[in-house]
């Protein structure tokens, strides 16, 4: 991935991102050449992992285990107007761009055939995403058989992370008044989380050093 050092992550930006990755593409090279999966993630800190599942009738699975996978997660992305900017009124020298938050995740893929630890994963996810909500709905909630049946419908994937290359392009690289202008505009155009990223992470000006 191409990363600008002024697009750079910190390591705190990355651990976020994972902490909740949603759902994201599996990608893999097999047979028959490249092939993707949109399905739902779980980082797993201490096994250095992301946990996952597929549909069994996806047999996609059936060519993964042991590959090389990547799974590329996205946090917010947002197109940007020049005329947002303010220097779009002092030079005119601007263009649109795309803001966008995203992790490219390179790992090895194992497959979990079995119900216990898609049990498992399946607890993991509804935990993360059911958390905050006035009446979370737990995986008990359900039939005991008709639970048992879904996760035998369902199969484990587990990418295990070699190398993690991330990039949030956030407007870092305009002046302030032009970061100003984006927040403002993606405000405007009801785009409160990219408004809010580019917010949380816009350049800091330099820190003095003669004591001041």
């Amino acid at each position: 991935m191409y990363v600008p050092t002024h697009f750079a992550p910190a390591d705190a930006d990355v651990a976020a991102l994972l902490a909740r990755p949603g759902a994201a593409d599996l990608v893999t090279a097999g047979p028959a050449g490249l092939e993707a999966t949109l399905l739902p993630w779980v980082h797993d800190p201490g096994r250095g992992a992301l946990l996952g599942h597929v549909a069994r009738n996806n047999d996609h699975w059936t060519r993964a285990d042991g590959q090389a996978g990547l799974v590329i997660v996205r946090g917010p992305d947002s197109y940007v107007s020049p005329g947002w900017y303010a220097s779009k009124a002092e030079h005119g020298r601007v263009v649109p761009t795309w803001n966008y938050v995203t992790a490219h995740v390179h790992g090895t893929v194992t497959v979990h055939d079995d119900p216990a630890w898609v049990d498992d994963v399946v607890r993991r996810l509804t935990a993360v995403h059911e958390s905050g909500r006035d009446a979370p709905w737990s995986v008990d909630d359900a039939p005991e058989r008709f639970v048992a049946g879904q996760l035998r419908a369902i199969v484990g994937i587990e990418l295990t992370i070699g190398r993690v290359d991330a990039k949030l392009k956030l407007s870092q690289n305009r002046p302030a008044a032009d970061v100003d202008g984006v927040i403002a505009g993606l405000r405007a155009d009801g785009d409160e989380a990219g408004a809010r990223a580019v917010e949380e992470h816009r350049r800091q000006p330099p820190r003095r050093t003669d004591g001041a």
